[in-house]
């Protein structure tokens, strides 16, 4: 009993700590500092949830910008499935997929002047990135300026605009597509 009841009462003092105090307090020093990052990057538009800055969505019609291939399970990019297809690039089914991309996207872009950015067929390790480069943005401007009746000049000042560049060395700049889109949206709409 001289054992037990030291070993017990440690441990109970210890899943306080860890368990309850260390979290809470963890939690309370994130939503001061980072109020929009700690409730999960959300975006509004007109008082509604339209989706996160940290998580990509399906785009699909050819006046939205298309972000990189998800591979989550079950249905693209499913955050409760994060992860990659774990296919090896010798795997015939991965081949296929690529192969079937690449035809996809020079079917819906054949005007687009540049040279198709690889990470548009080439899903992330999440499957989950919001992010796309500025050129895989850009090779997709001729068919968003037509399906919206912009001019491309125009739709390439809304890339700059959106485009994240980071603030040293680490990294290279990102477009996000849903906030992208959201602002072609916005245009589209002031232009009516």
């Amino acid at each position: 009993m001289n054992y037990l009841r030291p070993s017990i009462v440690l441990l109970l003092f210890i899943t306080l700590i860890t368990g309850l105090i260390y979290p809470l307090a963890v939690t309370g020093l994130a939503h001061l500092f980072f109020p929009q990052q700690s409730a999960g990057s959300l975006i509004t538009v007109q008082n509604k949830i339209v989706g996160s800055a940290l998580i990509g969505q399906a785009f699909s019609q050819a006046s939205y910008f298309s972000g990189r291939p998800s591979a989550t399970a079950t249905e693209p990019y499913n955050s409760l499935s994060s992860g990659g297809s774990n296919l090896a690039g010798s795997n015939p089914v991965l081949k296929l997929r690529i192969e079937a991309d690449i035809q996809r996207l020079r079917q819906a872009n054949p005007d687009a002047s540049i040279s198709l950015p690889a990470e548009l067929v080439l899903a992330s390790a999440s499957g989950l990135d919001p992010h796309i480069s500025p050129q895989s943005a850009y090779f997709q401007v001729p068919r968003v300026a037509s399906a919206r009746h912009l001019a491309p000049e125009q739709v390439r000042q809304l890339i700059k605009l959106h485009t994240q560049t980071p603030l040293s060395i680490l990294g290279e700049p990102v477009v996000n597509v849903l906030e992208l889109n959201l602002a072609l949206d916005s245009t589209t709409q002031a232009g009516q």
